[in-house]
C-alpha cells in the first residue's frame, strides 16, 4: 500500500464530496472508503491530486490493478459523471450512458446483487442516490 498523506487524502475526500467518484456511494453510508490510483503505481501512476480518486471498496478492490490503457474506464480526472451514467427508475442500479460507463459498470461490479440489495435500504432512508445527481 503506498502512503498517502494526511492533507493529500483530505483533499481527495473534499473534491469527491464523500462520494465514490466512479459509483457514487456516500462515504457516510459505507464502512470504508479508499484512496484509488487512477492509473495504479504498479503501472506507473504517481500519487499526485491528479491521479487519485475517492473509491469505495467494492469499486476499488473491483478496479485492482486496471488502468484506462488496460480497458476503457471511467477516469474521474477527466470524465464527467452525468455524461456516462444515470440511475435506472428505482434508484439502485447504474445504468451506462456510454460504452465506457458500461465497461466500468461491468468490471467494477457496481451492480452486483450485494450492493444493489444495500442500496435498496439507502433509498429507502433517503440516503441514496446522491443529490449532486438527481
Amino acid at each position: 500500500m503506498v502512503y498517502i498523506p494526511d492533507k493529500l487524502r483530505e483533499q481527495i475526500i473534499a473534491r469527491a464530496k464523500g462520494l465514490c467518484e466512479y459509483c457514487q456511494t456516500n462515504r457516510d453510508i459505507v464502512v470504508y472508503m479508499e484512496i484509488d490510483h487512477i492509473r495504479p503505481v504498479s503501472k506507473g501512476g504517481k500519487t499526485e491530486a491528479s491521479n487519485l480518486c475517492l473509491a469505495c471498496v467494492n469499486c476499488n478492490r473491483a478496479k485492482s490493478d486496471l488502468t484506462t490503457q488496460d480497458q476503457i474506464l471511467f477516469n474521474p480526472r477527466t470524465d464527467y459523471w452525468d455524461a456516462h451514467f444515470k440511475w435506472d427508475e428505482s434508484r439502485t442500479h447504474l445504468i451506462g450512458l456510454t460504452s465506457i460507463a458500461q465497461q466500468t459498470i461491468d468490471r467494477l461490479k457496481m451492480n452486483s446483487e450485494l450492493v444493489v440489495k444495500a442500496r435498496v435500504f439507502w433509498v429507502k432512508a433517503g440516503w441514496h442516490p446522491p443529490k449532486v445527481h438527481d
